[in-house]
This record gives structure tokens, sequence and C-alpha cells, in this order.
């Protein structure tokens, strides 16, 4: 039984690591104004290789991206999303928190 355990606590700690070497960024999105412009930025953005979380604030005009570890997301890229999207980049910066944190330039 304390084996079993021990496996499993490994197992995790080592799940959690892993989540923490991805690669988070805050995006501020001018002409977010509503859930379908949030579909429109969050579609075009799956498309980045390497995403693997998008969590959009309509509120605050702010997208957090989360892509996998190695892969990054650098500022032009962003920008060409954003464009590609119908919105304008404000704002880039990479987040060192998890992706619900309040890093919002």
């Amino acid at each position: 039984m304390l084996k079993k355990l021990l496996v499993l606590t490994t197992g995790l700690l080592l799940s959690l690591s892993a989540l923490a070497a991805d690669n988070h960024y805050v995006l501020g999105v001018d002409g977010l104004a509503c859930p379908f412009c949030a579909f429109g930025i969050e579609k075009r953005l799956n498309k980045v290789d390497g995403v693997t979380d998008i969590e959009v604030d309509v509120a605050d005009s702010v997208v957090r991206v989360t892509l996998q570890e190695g892969k990054t997301l650098t500022e032009a890229r962003a920008r060409q999303a954003v464009k590609e999207a119908g919105f304008t980049l404000r704002s880039y910066s990479e987040a060192d928190s998890d992706i619900g944190g309040k890093d919002a330039p």
C-alpha cells in the first residue's frame, strides 16, 4: 500500500513539474466585445503550433495563451494571428505564473 502511494505521489509531482514547464503569454487585444469575438480569436490562436490552452477575458480585453514545453509564441506571430482573427494586438508579454493569473498588461 505504501509503495503504491509513493508511486502515485511521484507521478503527481512529475506531472505538476511538466505543467510548470509550459510557456504562458498574455495578449492585450483591442476589439474584443462579446463571446463571438472570443470564439473567433480562440479559433485562430488554436491554429498556432503548440497551443494547449486559451483563456479569453472579454471584459479586460485580454487573451492568455499556453503553449507546450519547447514551443514559443513570438510577438510577431501573436500579432499576425490576432490580425488574422480581425483584432489588433495592443500588448504582448510572457507570463511567469499560471495562465489563470492576472498578469494582464
